[in-house]
């Protein structure tokens, strides 16, 4: 089971809507979940702690490694799909456990996080169906290559980036939307004039989309 952090609903509700948050490389648990608080009531967040330690509080879902001599970095993809098993069965878990409304169940990645959310949902679309990808792409070794339109029929995407990004060029994500659009899946991309992270607009945008899909 892998260890997470919880905002219960600040009302009484039977069957919550869930709102999953996977946090960045190098980060943990704390780091998205400093939204919490500013997200509608009704919600059960669950902040979720990547499985690799690197030491000193910072944590990853799958190893970067960087080669020197052709200065570029790969990912470890083995370590990637274990911990999208891992995040898999974890939801099970929280879906059994809070009772939760299966029809709202939002997932927020941020970077590798949102690199694991895109995988996550493009692998199981009746299940998590809301997806919001904050900084991150599609990595195409990860998701089923014979998907049809017809199967991702239900998906529903919230994209941002930073347009001076350096860590994940926007480019990245800008290349990854004519994917979506080949599976014909509905999505937002906004951009904003931020580096690596999530400015204020970007929050109150997400926050909205968000909203407007519980009701």
């Amino acid at each position: 089971m892998l260890e997470y952090i919880k905002r219960l609903p600040k009302v009484s509700i039977e069957n919550p809507p869930l709102l999953l948050l996977l946090h960045g490389y190098g980060s943990n648990e704390e780091d998205l979940f400093s939204f919490a608080s500013e997200l509608p009531e009704e919600l059960l967040i669950i902040s979720v702690r990547a499985p690799l330690s690197l030491g000193f509080g910072s944590f990853a879902w799958y190893s970067i490694n960087f080669d020197a001599s052709s200065q570029s970095k790969f990912s470890n993809l083995e370590e990637a799909r274990e911990s999208i098993h891992k995040i898999e069965n974890f939801i099970d878990t929280v879906v059994q456990e809070y009772q939760v409304d299966t029809q709202k169940l939002f997932v927020l990645g941020f970077s590798q996080g949102a690199i694991l959310s895109y995988a996550l949902s493009l692998r199981n679309p009746n299940k998590m169906n809301k997806v919001l990808a904050l900084s991150g792409y599609i990595n195409t070794e990860l998701i089923p290559q014979n998907l049809t339109a017809n199967q991702c029929k239900n998906l529903d995407f919230f994209i941002s980036h930073g347009t001076v990004d350096q860590v994940l060029p926007i480019d990245w994500t800008r290349n990854s939307l004519p994917i979506l659009d080949s599976l014909k899946i509905k999505y937002i991309f906004n951009e904003y004039p931020v580096g690596h992270g999530v400015n204020p607009q970007n929050f109150e945008d997400f926050k909205k989309w968000i909203v407007e899909r519980l009701n």
